[in-house]
């Protein structure tokens, strides 16, 4: 077995060196090789283009996978606007092409090298593979995404109530439609809008699949790693940065050192358009650790006066009196 693992090693490196001598070089400096080449009809300005990639660097670490995603990636094709990105190559392909691209590190960052990570050397590479799976138009990949999402909000209403009863879950509800199990009691004052909070998460679909965190062995466990991403607590101001609506309300059920997991419904989670690979409408989960809570300042909600007889106008309306 470890022979033929060993062969196997020896020919796939084998093909890389030899492919890597026959890379064509666009005037953009980004070099490529097609290393299946189809004959059917290439991408066109418009198309919507669906394909697996696989971005490395220089020294093989992953940096991206829809493989390790679960699915592939989704764009529509136009002409480049990003120094380095792909929109230059996808017309030379066609469905089921697969190819072999070049990027220089040098070319991303041009005129912006303060931006370029760490992890990413001066003179460097990116690798990345290509797998072309569906091409479509325009037209018809909304119909296709249209009559997906009809689905996709039909099935909803089974998929927090799966997950549940497959956990053995006690949960608690609100009026929103959350739903939350505290599984560690912090202490101190709870969260509100204003404060400065610092959380640990894991974002998970109801079957299972993790699509972001901030636990680095949650990461690595799920197979969605990113090297360069630093895997600490996420800091924010509660009410003041952008979140989804389920989180806003979930973690204001929270003190410092608790622990909790929330079940979203999509109404307060990414609704209909989704995100990534999370689906229109689809039930979110997420772990949550509330690291710390840092009082801030809170909004002011003045108590309603009784007006009796006044009206609520700054002016009283005129009213025309009849002749």
């Amino acid at each position: 077995m470890k022979k033929a693992i060993y062969t196997l090693l020896l020919l796939t490196g084998f093909a890389v060196t030899a492919n890597a001598q026959g890379l064509k070089t666009l005037p953009s400096g980004i070099q490529y090789q097609i290393l299946t080449p189809n004959t059917g009809e290439k991408v066109k300005a418009s198309d919507v283009v669906t394909f697996h990639v696989t971005q490395r660097t220089d020294k093989d670490s992953i940096l991206f996978s829809s493989y390790k995603m679960g699915q592939p990636v989704k764009v529509q094709a136009q002409p480049s606007r990003n120094p380095g990105d792909l929109m230059d190559i996808l017309p030379l392909l066609a469905v089921g092409d697969s190819a072999i691209v070049k990027i220089p590190v040098d070319t991303i960052f041009k005129g912006n090298d303060a931006q370029r990570p760490a992890f990413l050397a001066k003179g460097g590479n990116i690798l990345c593979t290509l797998k072309i799976v569906q091409i479509q138009t325009l037209a018809d990949a909304i119909a296709e995404r249209n009559a997906g999402v009809a689905k996709l909000k039909a099935a909803e209403g089974t998929q927090g109530d799966a997950y549940i009863k497959k956990h053995g879950l006690v949960t608690k509800a609100t009026p929103s439609g959350l739903r939350y199990v505290i599984t560690k009691t912090g202490v101190g004052p709870y969260a509100r809008k204003g404060d400065s909070l610092m959380v640990h998460y894991a974002g998970r679909l109801t079957t299972e699949e993790v699509f972001d965190t901030s636990i680095e062995s949650v990461a690595k466990a799920a197979g969605t790693y990113q090297q360069g991403n630093p895997y600490q607590p996420l800091t924010f101001v509660l009410g003041v940065q952008p979140l989804i609506a389920g989180w806003v309300e979930g973690l204001q059920l929270l003190n410092k050192g608790a622990k909790a997991t929330f079940i979203i419904p999509s109404a307060i989670g990414y609704g209909e358009q989704g995100s990534g690979i999370i689906k229109p409408y689809s039930t979110l989960v997420f772990d949550v650790e509330m690291v710390s809570v840092i009082p801030g300042k809170h909004p002011v909600v003045k108590p309603a006066v009784a007006t009796k007889g006044k009206t609520p106008f700054k002016k009283r309306p005129i009213v025309k009196k009849k002749n």
